[in-house]
């Protein structure tokens, strides 16, 4: 889970200590080092919370390397989507999208990675926008706060003036003793001051040695509707083939 969450795999490193002395940019890299593992697959369950309060649940399986340069979505439910596969190259400025029924892939457009991936709360972009954190914003550290039970470093990453990115800024809450993420306010893209999204983490074990969050859920302040994503295994620094992040490999 972009860099919005979704979908979201977590890895820790201990190069810096918590500590007060930390800037915005030192707490970013530490987050980027944590959402960004070398190789990493994962099976997750969404659940789309619609507003009619209707469920519509999906399960997957995603392989991601490169440290989310790369990045594999394959359908297993429901049956009407089973093997559909999305694949998001160079942190899904190209992405593709392979349908079984018809066994065609098909290049989606260049600002697709905007758009709601099945429908749901995330966007292409939250699910695999690699080092965008780090790449595409500013951080600048903001007084720290307590949320969700942790105490939190509170970061405000400005998007930068030639990025593309959907989001006008960003709002981080990360957990000191880990730097995990817990929640962040993304914001519109003309509207600095307008809240669009708010995720929110939960569930963090240790998979691995690895402090891991395991259930997300992506509020939609304009749409009144959520999406729900839970992990339900993971794996971290496996060896997978290029090939199975290229087009061809779509159809097996």
């Amino acid at each position: 889970m972009k860099k919005t969450i979704v979908f979201a795999v977590l890895v820790f490193s201990f190069t810096l200590s918590p500590g007060q002395d930390l800037t915005g940019k030192q707490i970013i890299q530490k987050v980027n080092d944590i959402m960004n593992v070398e190789t990493s697959w994962s099976k997750s369950k969404m659940t789309i919370v619609t507003t009619s309060g209707n469920n519509r649940t999906f399960v997957s399986e995603s392989w991601s390397k490169d440290r989310g340069e790369k990045n594999l979505v394959r359908y297993l439910e429901p049956s009407r989507v089973k093997d559909q596969a999305i694949l998001m190259l160079n942190n899904a400025d190209d992405i593709w999208a392979f349908f079984p029924r018809t066994q065609r892939v098909r290049k989606l457009a260049s600002h697709a990675k905007k758009q709601k991936m099945q429908g749901s709360d995330f966007s292409y972009e939250d699910m695999g926008s690699g080092d965008a954190f780090i790449n595409d914003y500013d951080p600048k550290r903001l007084d720290d706060e307590k949320i969700e039970g942790y105490d939190c470093y509170r970061v405000l990453l400005s998007r930068k003036p030639d990025s593309d990115l959907s989001y006008s800024q960003l709002i981080m809450w990360v957990v000191k003793d880990n730097f995990v993420p817990v929640v962040i306010d993304y914001y519109d893209e003309h509207d600095a001051q307008r809240v669009l999204k708010r995720l929110v983490a939960s569930d963090i074990k240790v998979i691995d040695n690895i402090p891991t969050a395991t259930k997300f859920v992506m509020y939609n302040k304009n749409d009144n509707t959520q999406t729900e994503m839970e992990l339900l295994e993971v794996k971290y620094n496996i060896n997978l083939d290029d090939e199975m992040f290229s087009e061809r490999s779509l159809k097996k």
